[in-house]
């Protein structure tokens, strides 16, 4: 069964046009995974005591509509499928009169916390939620390819800011990070994050920017060059 939450643009998750901006929409789609978890039973402390964490290793997110300062929403997530070390995820968020707004799947890996390692998935992690089908829409290949040379940008450190409760860097702070090298007035369709290593607390991130045709490819590296995570932006087809 899907679960659900309803909200309200609010003025601090908005841009400089009033309308909610992409990191505070993969903060609700995240807020809405965990409430969901939370209510299954199946949440932080479920976690906890089977010495193991959600994280995730890939977003897509299409956008066909970003709301506006005020309007009501509603935050939607279900799971679709768990296999081996695996779960994945839909997400949708719909306005007042349930019309798409945007569309996301996730994947996400079940994480031992004492070896840092995937671990299989446990009945007792998943039993509480009962799966719905996969969401129609045109599913992009997990891995971000990369071509030609990026244009290496100012480094900077990973500050408390950017942590969440597993004492790394959020998911959604990587979209945050990645935004400041889009060109003014680029509109994104769809966003793509692939999550491929954590960042902590004080953490150099090297940034490499790779532009082309109607997509800006942003690689948050470390000092020697591999990415913690890399961030696609593709733009809306007007």
């Amino acid at each position: 069964m899907a679960y659900q939450f309803d909200g309200r643009i609010r003025f601090s998750e908005v841009g400089p046009d009033r309308k909610l901006t992409l990191v505070s929409l993969a903060d609700y789609f995240q807020d809405c995974s965990t409430f969901h978890s939370e209510a299954c039973g199946n949440g932080i402390d479920c976690l906890n005591a089977h010495g193991c964490v959600w994280m995730i290793l890939f977003w897509q997110i299409d956008l066909l509509r970003m709301p506006m300062l005020g309007e009501q929403v509603i935050s939607r997530t279900w799971p679709y499928e768990f296999q081996a070390f695996y779960g994945y995820r839909n997400f949708v968020l719909l306005d007042e009169e349930e019309k798409y707004l945007a569309k996301a799947n996730s994947v996400w890996a079940l994480i031992d916390l004492k070896t840092g390692r995937p671990m299989k998935v446990l009945p007792d992690v998943v039993d509480g939620y009962e799966m719905e089908p996969k969401l129609d829409m045109d599913y992009m290949p997990r891995k971000i390819r990369l071509s030609g040379e990026g244009e290496q940008m100012e480094s900077f450190r990973v500050g408390r800011q950017h942590l969440d409760t597993n004492h790394h860097v959020n998911n959604g702070q990587y979209i945050y990070m990645a935004e400041e090298y889009l060109p003014e007035g680029f509109e994104t369709g769809r966003l793509l994050v692939e999550y491929r290593q954590q960042a902590r607390l004080h953490d150099v991130i090297v940034p490499h920017v790779y532009r082309g045709g109607n997509e800006v490819s942003v690689s948050l590296c470390n000092e020697a060059g591999k990415p913690y995570a890399i961030v696609r932006h593709e733009k809306k087809v007007q």
